[in-house]
C-alpha cells in the first residue's frame, strides 16, 4: 500500500535510538545509518526526485529538508505553488516521524493541515519537522517551512498511521 507520498513508504528505515534532538549535535552512528538511507531513497523516488527536495539533517523526532526552488516550482503568481510546499511538508515530517517507530513500519498520511502564511518567491526553502507525539496508532508532526530570508511562509500539522497492515507498536 502506497502511504505518505513520499516515496519512502516502503523504506525499512532504522529506529534512531539515543540521537539527541539538538540538530547541531555531533550524530550517532545509528543516526548517520538513518541519514544515509534517507538519502538514498530520498534519490530512487521519482516524486521526490521531480520536486528537487534534499535532506538536510535527521535525529530522532526531527528531520530538515530543503528545496533550492526554481521556475518550475511557480504557480502563475511567481511564488513557489502552494502543493509543493505541502508535499515538502508531508515528506520531511514523515522522515521525523519513521525515526521514531520501530524498524520496518510502514506510515502513511491520514491528516495533513497547512496554513501559508507567506508566500515564497523561491531561492532556498528549509522544511523544519517534529515529531508532537508517537501514539499506539499514530504519529503527529508539526513543519515550518521558512523562505530563503528565514521569515516563516507555512506551518503545517500531519498525522501519519501505519500502513499496509503494520503497526506502531514493534
Amino acid at each position: 500500500m502506497e502511504g505518505a507520498g513520499t516515496g519512502l513508504e516502503r523504506a525499512d528505515f532504522p529506529r534512531i535510538e539515543g540521537a539527541g534532538t539538538d540538530m547541531g549535535k555531533k550524530l550517532s552512528k545509528e543516526a548517520r545509518a538513518f541519514e544515509a538511507a534517507t538519502r538514498r531513497h530520498l534519490k530512487e523516488s521519482r516524486a521526490i526526485a521531480m520536486l528537487g527536495f534534499e535532506l538536510e539533517s535527521a535525529s530522532r523526532g526531527r528531520a530538515i529538508l530543503r528545496l533550492d526552488a526554481r521556475a518550475r516550482h511557480k504557480q502563475l503568481n511567481n511564488v513557489v505553488h502552494g502543493g509543493i510546499l505541502a508535499a515538502l511538508a508531508d515528506t520531511a515530517g514523515a522522515i521525523a516521524a519513521y525515526t521514531t517507530v520501530p524498524k520496518g513500519v510502514a506510515l502513511a498520511t491520514i491528516e495533513l493541515k497547512i496554513n501559508y502564511l507567506e508566500g515564497v518567491p523561491g531561492g532556498r526553502i528549509l522544511a523544519e519537522a517534529r515529531v508532537l507525539r508517537t501514539g499506539r496508532n499514530f504519529v503527529v508532526t508539526e513543519c515550518e517551512i521558512f523562505d530563503r530570508k528565514g521569515r516563516l511562509a507555512a506551518k503545517a500539522l500531519l498525522t501519519f498511521g501505519a500502513a499496509g497492515g503494520h503497526s506502531l507498536q514493534g
